[in-house]
């Protein structure tokens, strides 16, 4: 039997520019998606053929069994939002005061509900079973890829593949970079305790403020002349909190950063020479020091054959033309590694940029917007995926 794909895509695009509507409109934070979560799990359950698993109350898994036996493969979209206050013109804006759905997450739920629609109607031709991973947290490490992982969500799956919209780009292009796409992401805590006092009189006191002016220019350090240039990493303090008072040292500091790498020795290596550099510098001036690290999301790796597939899907549904292949990994973290850990995947990047109706603000903006022509190409893509691997025409 052929399948008009095309046509079965075109038919569920008005459904699914409403079901991004709706969920932009009522975006939730992670760890907190349940009413996403029953807002997918209701919208599926509309679709015959699937079976509906809720391994966490904020997540949803839908699969599809092929009237012939092969293997699992798996489509993933993040449904979380950002504690961000949307300043997007959008009819549809967030009705949820200081949360907003300002990387797209949105975008990819409503994609993979379109491609479970769009693949339920082809399950008379399906050799084995899809398996739709509509998961929470993507933006709140741990994140919810591990505790989904660790609930079972990859059991029996050969492979994995993951789309994310990127205004960066005009809509219609494909972006994948093969092996290292991305960084890992780790978060530091640093409390510098010395002694306070009256700002008039310095020599009485052991001033965290300077020593943590110290910690932060060694710390810089690290990074210039400790590790080898060529696997630099990201460490970057973005948080320096101390005093309250214009004549009063204070007792304690803290800082607080990130550090993002390609590299798995150097992601090891850091947090011991942070940990060294800071407590010399506090000893050096008699005061104390602690530090604590936050493990985040690992390095994400795209598999060879995973791409593989991924460029044959690329080029007979949007032609060749439209793939851009990056030189070089980003340093943006994301949590589709911890599926990446266990089996091959490979994760994509959707165009959405579109300067004429002002999609030209990036990911975590509270003005962004997306082009809604990406919609339609991510299901294009989901379905793709399994037209290639488990549909014989």
């Amino acid at each position: 039997m052929t399948i008009n794909f095309e046509a079965l895509v075109s038919e569920v695009n008005a459904d699914v520019v409403r079901w991004r509507r709706h969920i932009h409109a009522n975006p939730e934070l992670s760890f907190q998606e349940a009413k996403t979560a029953d807002y997918i799990a209701e919208q599926l359950s509309a679709i015959p053929g699937l079976t509906l698993t809720r391994l966490t109350p904020n997540s949803v898994i839908a699969e599809l069994t092929g009237d012939r036996s092969g293997p699992i493969y798996a489509l993933r979209a993040d449904i979380d939002a950002l504690p961000i206050q949307e300043e997007s013109d959008e009819p549809f804006r967030s009705t949820n005061p200081g949360v907003m759905h300002a990387c797209g997450h949105d975008a990819h739920a409503a994609m993979l509900l379109g491609a479970a629609k769009v693949l339920a109607q082809c399950k008379s031709s399906l050799k084995g079973r899809v398996r739709f991973i509509f998961q929470h947290a993507e933006e709140a490490p741990p994140g919810g890829a591990q505790e989904l992982v660790k609930l079972g969500v990859l059991d029996g799956v050969s492979m994995i593949f993951g789309l994310h919209v990127l205004p960066n780009f005009a809509t219609g292009k494909v972006i994948l970079k093969e092996g290292v796409f991305s960084g890992s992401s780790d978060n530091f805590d640093i409390i510098l305790k010395g002694r306070g006092g009256h700002g008039s009189m310095p020599h009485m006191c052991i001033d965290p403020v300077t020593i943590g002016a110290e910690v932060v220019t060694a710390m810089q350090q690290i990074v210039a002349r400790k590790l080898n240039p060529q696997h630099a990493p990201v460490l970057t303090v973005a948080v320096f909190q101390a005093g309250e008072v214009y004549n009063v040292i204070p007792d304690t500091a803290r800082l607080a950063g990130t550090l993002r790498t390609h590299n798995a020795e150097v992601r090891e290596r850091v947090p011991q020479l942070v940990e060294q550099t800071v407590m010399g510098i506090a000893q050096a001036h008699g005061a104390q020091a602690e530090v604590k690290w936050t493990r985040g999301y690992a390095i994400g790796n795209n598999h060879a054959d995973a791409c593989a597939i991924a460029r044959r899907v690329v080029a007979r549904e949007r032609g060749a033309e439209e793939l851009i292949e990056l030189s070089e990994p980003i340093y943006g973290s994301e949590d589709f590694s911890s599926y990446q850990e266990k089996i091959p995947g490979c994760f994509l990047f959707i165009g959405s940029g579109n300067e004429s109706i002002g999609a030209t603000h990036g990911v975590h903006h509270p003005r962004f917007k997306l082009d809604e022509g990406a919609l339609a190409i991510g299901v294009q893509l989901h379905v793709g995926f399994i037209r290639d691997l488990l549909i014989a025409e």
